[in-house]
């Protein structure tokens, strides 16, 4: 686990440098966006409302708002949207994460922006996307990729479907798609000098994700149904097993040679023709989870340490920093003594870093005026311990 150096400029060195983004202040897919654009290097600037506080944790907490500056803007004021547009004309993206119509009412839309900057990449994220039946309802990461059939693909048969924490639908369906889109539209709108708008849908997103499976299905190799194929759990070859001190150990042997190598290692005799014949695989699969329950993780895990079974262990969020192949590569950074996952992925000329801590509202607001240019009245003062 890295630690983190100490930040010199609003931007970073990263391959976004000099890149400036505008974020209007929102919870999941939009700020973790944001994020990743200024661990790339942009020169991202949040306005945050009077008393918001997002998460409802402690927004010295919110790893989402690092790399981040803030200034506090009411949307509701007379001069709110005044000064978002200031902002907007100054900025290469503007993310935000609203119902539809909503920034259109605050006088913060598209065509507002565009009227004072035609170049903007306007990025809008949302679960449902901008148009269809269920557009104007409110919704959250499980009821958003319920729909799309991804969330019925994972679980067990003869359990409820299990919930991926909100990583699949905000954040791989959501975020990642949206700064997709907004870098392709910026390398856009650099050639032509044309901004337009990136309508970014978690249902679009969660559901273009699952192409291959689609595919799959469309050829008869993936059947309609969880936990019945060889990538969902299915398999016994691929998926977890626990072990005797209640731990838990992941197996991903799906290739012949692999598979050889893992059941070598288990100590299983006769049983290399299961790979491929379907009516044994409840066999393997309860010889493979008695041999896993014969001893713990921290065994299993220094058996199959040196092969290429594709064995390894299950790790809490708490223990992963500290794996010693995590450790070695830096894929955590420990920045002010707040632990959290590196920047990623690496460029080898325009290195990345965590520069700043999370961006408390408004305290940003003086640094921004300066380097943006802004009029005086898009300084406010910040808000007293982040309240």
């Amino acid at each position: 686990m890295t630690t983190a150096g100490t930040p010199t400029t609003p931007g970073g060195t990263g391959p976004l440098s000099g890149v400036r983004v505008l974020e209007l202040a929102g919870i999941g897919p939009g700020p973790f966006a944001a994020m990743l654009l200024a661990d790339l290097g942009a020169d991202v600037v949040r306005v945050d409302r009077p008393g918001a506080r997002g998460l409802a944790i402690d927004p010295a907490h919110d790893v989402t708002n690092r790399n981040k500056r803030s200034v506090v803007v009411d949307l509701k004021a007379p001069d709110g949207p005044a000064r978002v547009l200031d902002l907007a004309e100054r900025a290469d993206i503007l993310v935000e994460g609203y119902r539809p119509g909503v920034v259109e009412r605050l006088g913060v839309g598209p065509a507002d922006c565009h009227a004072r900057n035609p170049r903007l990449v306007y990025g809008r994220m949302t679960g449902w996307g901008q148009d269809g039946p269920l557009a104007q309802r409110a919704g959250h990461d499980v009821s958003y990729i319920a729909l799309t059939g991804t969330l019925g693909m994972i679980g067990r048969p003869d359990e409820p479907p299990a919930v991926p924490a909100n990583l699949l639908g905000d954040y791989a369906g959501g975020s990642l798609y949206l700064v997709v889109g907004v870098l392709a539209a910026l390398h856009h709108a650099r050639a032509t000098g044309t901004g337009q708008v990136v309508d970014a849908a978690i249902v679009d997103g969660t559901a273009h994700l699952s192409a291959m499976i689609h595919g799959m299905l469309s050829a008869g190799a993936w059947q309609d149904r969880r936990s019945a194929n060889l990538l969902d759990g299915g398999c016994p070859y691929y998926g977890t097993y626990e072990t005797a001190d209640g731990a838990y150990m992941a197996v991903g042997a799906l290739e012949e040679r692999f598979y050889g190598e893992f059941l070598r290692l288990l100590g299983l005799d006769g049983l290399a023709p299961a790979h491929q014949d379907r009516t044994r695989w409840g066999e393997l699969r309860e010889r493979v989870a008695a041999r896993f329950k014969s001893r713990t993780r921290e065994e299993w895990t220094a058996l199959f340490a040196d092969s290429d079974a594709c064995v390894a262990p299950v790790l809490s969020l708490r223990e992963a920093p500290h794996h010693p192949h995590l450790a070695a590569r830096g894929t955590f950074a420990d920045h002010g003594g707040l632990v959290q996952p590196a920047p990623a992925p690496r460029f080898s000329a325009t290195p990345t870093a965590i520069r700043t801590g999370p961006a408390r509202p408004g305290t940003g607001a003086e640094t921004v005026a300066r380097d943006w240019g802004i009029p005086e009245r898009v300084n406010e003062d910040p808000v007293a311990d982040g309240d």
